[in-house]
Formats: structure tokens, sequence, C-alpha cells
């Protein structure tokens, strides 16, 4: 369909946010719904980026699959394996996926299955690991690799048992409009998501046939995970985000993902196109001893949040966030998202922040916008440390660059015809 303004075009793809209606159906071996992971193939976070470039915190994450999936006994097998160039990488985003931080993915991780009820589409999210030494940071050591079979063979199953005793599924969109009113920006905050969520399992992990250590297992896992419901938000952001973008017109930002190399957009008018520039390390706070300087470039596909209007562009939702994230206080977070509605062409009402008058969170990152103001959408994000296997060092913010929202602009007005 052809829209007689560009307005018009985003107005017609932002009706497809509010109207999105993503849930929760099932937890499955990722290998049974992306077919491209039959085989020695790998999911990382970012645009397309090649094996010798990711940075060491990624590389650490694709040791630690290879490791998970057996195609090697030792990190020398398996960085020997990956040198050679025998695994095969894609990004998370071009199989309807999305990863946090290096975002790696491999065939039998289980992932969170979630469909948009109003367009039918899917997207795909693995399970969140819990804090301390994990995959999405670049750790692989035997506790992480164990860790993940525990996931494969009794959290994703138990999960499945569970969502599969319920009728509809879970209504995802339920839940991030109760837990935004209870403090969470769903990026670095999702404690009242995941017990949210936590709520909505119990019962029926109570009727579930498993063995009865496991069942103990399984709820403390998620009572002690505070940041579990990133992943569902996540995977939630994409399929409806992904819904949107079937308009196939406007200059609504349909995505925002970084690998460590680069920092990659998509706008609805240009489809599957990557707009890039090169990535930002965040600015925020660290753990005692560590500093900017052990800090990786930003990575992971954890952004996609904030192209749907919450994290850092609902810092407002969260004031106990700001000062975890580097942030300032309330007075701080009230601008930030004042800031963002300068960039966004409206608000979501289907999820009212208390702390701002019940206004909705903001709608729809128009890269012309970005570009005219000069203000950038706002990142909360965690902070990994450069070397593999050392972990999370910190949380703060970033911004990506504006050089990729300049050459999505450029580019769809090419393709009106405009001059430049």
């Amino acid at each position: 369909m052809n829209y007689k303004t560009i307005d018009e075009a985003n107005q017609a793809v932002i009706d497809k946010i509010v109207a999105g209606s993503p849930f929760l159906l099932d937890v499955v071996p990722a290998k049974t719904v992306i077919e491209e992971l039959n085989g020695k193939v790998l999911l990382h976070a970012g645009p397309p980026i090649k094996y010798e470039n990711m940075t060491d915190p990624m590389k650490g994450s694709c040791v630690g699959a290879s490791l998970f999936e057996e195609w090697a006994t030792t990190e020398e097998e398996a960085r020997a394996m990956l040198d050679r160039g025998e695994v095969s990488f894609i990004p998370c985003h071009h199989v309807d996926a999305v990863g946090p931080m290096g975002g790696i993915t491999s065939g039998n991780m289980p992932v969170l299955v979630v469909e948009n009820r109003t367009d039918g589409n899917r997207a795909y999210c693995t399970l969140n690991e819990g804090i301390g030494a994990v995959l999405r940071f670049g750790a692989y050591n035997e506790e992480v690799v164990t860790r993940l079979r525990w996931m494969r063979d009794i959290l994703g199953p138990a999960l499945s048992k569970v969502l599969n005793k319920m009728d509809e599924g879970m209504n995802l969109n339920v839940i991030i409009a109760k837990s935004i009113a209870m403090g969470d920006e769903f990026h670095q905050r999702n404690i009242a998501a995941s017990l949210n969520f936590l709520k909505e399992v119990v019962p029926y992990m109570s009727e579930i046939d498993m063995n009865e250590k496991d069942r103990q297992d399984v709820l403390v896992f998620l009572a002690d995970t505070d940041q579990f419901f990133l992943n569902p938000m996540m995977a939630a952001a994409k399929v409806v985000m992904d819904g949107a973008r079937m308009i196939e017109e406007g200059t609504i930002v349909t995505a925002m993902t970084r690998n460590g190399e680069n920092f990659g957009i998509r706008i609805s008018g240009m489809g599957d196109e990557w707009f890039t520039g090169p990535v930002n390390t965040p600015k925020g706070l660290y753990f005692s001893g560590f500093s900017e300087d052990d800090a990786n470039p930003d990575i992971g596909d954890s952004s996609i949040t904030e192209t749907f209007g919450v994290g850092g562009m609902a810092m407002v939702a969260a004031p106990a966030v700001t000062r975890f994230v580097g942030t300032g206080g309330f007075g701080d977070a009230l601008k930030t998202s004042n800031d963002m509605m300068e960039i966004t062409v409206g608000h979501n009402t289907n999820f009212p922040i208390p702390t701002w008058d019940f206004k909705g969170i903001v709608l729809g990152i128009d890269a012309r916008k970005v570009v005219s103001t000069g203000i950038l959408p706002v990142i909360n994000t965690g902070i990994a440390n450069k070397v593999a296997g050392r972990g999370q060092i910190g949380a703060g913010t970033v911004n990506p660059p504006i050089e990729a929202f300049e050459k999505a602009v450029t580019a769809y007005a090419k393709k009106l015809g405009m001059e430049i």
C-alpha cells in the first residue's frame, strides 16, 4: 500500500505496534523452530560480523556454545575449530530471533516461542541464565556449560509443560502493563515482571509431572533470577516490531542492535537493510575494582526493548534503576524520558507510567527526528569485561551513532526519489 506522506506511513507502523499482541506459547530446542541451526551454526547478536572481528566476550560465548553442543571437548579444540571457520554464523535478527549481550544461540539451547496474535508472526529468544559466570557475558567454564545443560534438560521442558497447560499461552502485554506500574523499565530492571511471570507459572508447576527436586530447583531458579523476564520482553518486542515492519514504508526504527564492532538499525521503509556506525562503549557505574578501561564495546540485541519504547526510553518508569546505571536521580530519569518524546511519534497508552502522570511509554522512534534534533535514543545496558570469562563489570547507558540514522534517512529519501 502507498501512503501520501511519510507521516501517514509512520502512523500506520505505530498503529501496528499498539495493536501488537505477544503471547508466550512454548519453550523448545532452538533447532526445532529455527531450521538454520541444524548443523554447526551459531546465532549472534547485532548486524552481520565475522568471527575474527568479534570481541573477546562474544568469542568466549562461541567457545562455551561449542562445548555445550559437544562440537569440542576442550577450550583449545573449540578455539581451533572456530579459527578454522568450521562454524557458520547468522545474526539472530535474520531468523526471527534476538539474544542478550553476545546473543550466541545454538541448536539445542531452549528458546522462548512468542507469537504476535495480531499478525501471526513469531519470535524466539534464549532463556536468561541468571547472574555470575554466564555465557551471554562470555564465560565458558564448566559451571556455565553445566547450567546450560540443566536449562536444556530440566528448566526448558518444565516451562514447556507449564505453557502447554495454558489455554492460550501467556499474555505478555498483561505482564508488561502490570510491571511497568510496579517500577520496571524491562532492560536493567525486571524484578516485578520476573515475579509476575513466576506468579503465572506456580499454579501449573504444582500440576506437571516431574521429579520433586527438579521442580524445587526450577522454582528457586525463577525466584532468584531478577532479570528472567528480560528475555521474554526481548522476544515480545521483536515479534511486535517485526509485525509493524510488515508495512515497509516510513521512517520508524524497527530494530536497534550491536555486535561489539558496529551498531545497526533498521527502519520500516527499508525492510531488512542494516544501517550501521561504529559502536560505542557504555558509560555508567562499575563494580569495585573495574573502570572504563576494562569495558567491552557495547554488544547485544537487548536494545530491541528501546525500539519498543521501554528500557532507557522509559527511564522515568524505574527510578530505582537510575543510580544503578549512573544517571543520577529521579530528575535525570524524568529528563531522559522527556527528551525521548522529542524523537518519537507519540505514546503507547497500553502501558501507562504512574510516575509520568500516567502517560504511556514513548511510541515509534522516528529516524528523521533523531537526525534533525541530534537527540539519540538512550539504551540501558550491562557492561561486559573486555576479556572473555570475566563477566559483567557494571551497568550504564549507551547511545547509538548518529551515522546509522543519517544513512537510513538518506537511503529512504533516495528510495522515494528525493534529491539529497
